[in-house]
């Protein structure tokens, strides 16, 4: 799926517009490093869905952690050289475990997957394998779920890493454009995926982090808009 600013569309306004249907509630998880562990989705995100999909139709679980790779995840992570990490998979497992005490006794009709990260593989120069990394956690959320319907939003790298920090100059960084374009092909090769473009989030400096509140606020809304149209497209 293509990327868009914020999507508003006639079809999405309106309070409650979206509900569960007799195929149970929506699970949302919130996940990543230091840019979605800044993030407080009850503040920016949780309100808007639950206006959209009615409080007592929404489940949110949220665990991030900053610095972290995406081998925290993915729990058979291996770098092009056959490097393993021997925490493969330790965010990800309390990541499901707390997502499970949550959603125990409840019919799940969706799952929706927000995923902010990138940073550190930039930095550890394993952009080489992030698209795979990305196809991998997928499969194995798929395969915890035992379901193949799940919505993916990612929150694409931002252009930070992009500028030089002593005078912000544009340099070339070829890790960190490898996985923002990795992001970027990931969503657009699926229909139940679709990435956030944060470039004009942090500020004129290109910070590493969002400005707050507001461009966690906007990202926020881009979150909101673009899980209530994978929800729509996807329940047909």
């Amino acid at each position: 799926m293509k990327s868009y600013l914020l999507i508003i569309l006639s079809v999405l306004t309106g309070s409650g517009l979206l509900k569960a249907d007799a195929s149970g509630k929506h699970l949302f998880i919130l996940s990543g490093q230091s840019n979605m562990a800044r993030f407080k989705p009850e503040l920016w995100f949780t309100p808007g869905i639950n206006d959209a999909l009615g409080e007592d139709n929404v489940i949110m679980s949220f665990y991030a952690q900053g610095g972290q790779p995406i081998s925290k995840w993915y729990r058979e992570w291996k770098s092009s050289k056959g490097e393993t990490d021997p925490d493969a998979g330790k965010i990800y497992g309390a990541m499901m475990k707390a997502t499970k005490g949550r959603i125990e006794g409840e019919k799940i009709g969706s799952v929706t997957f927000i995923w902010m990260q990138g940073e550190a593989d930039s930095k550890a120069k394993n952009s080489d394998v992030y698209l795979a990394s990305l196809n991998g956690l997928k499969k194995q959320l798929e395969e915890d779920f035992q379901r193949t319907d799940i919505n993916f939003i990612i929150g694409r790298l931002s252009d930070s890493g992009l500028y030089r920090r002593r005078d912000k100059k544009r340099v070339e960084n070829p890790h960190w454009e490898e996985i923002r374009k990795a992001q970027q092909t990931f969503a657009d090769s699926s229909p139940k995926a679709v990435w956030i473009d944060t470039d004009d989030l942090n500020g004129e400096k290109n910070e590493l982090h969002l400005i707050k509140p507001d461009g966690y606020s906007m990202l926020g809304q881009r979150y909101v808009a673009a899980a209530k149209k994978l929800i729509i497209e996807n329940s047909n």
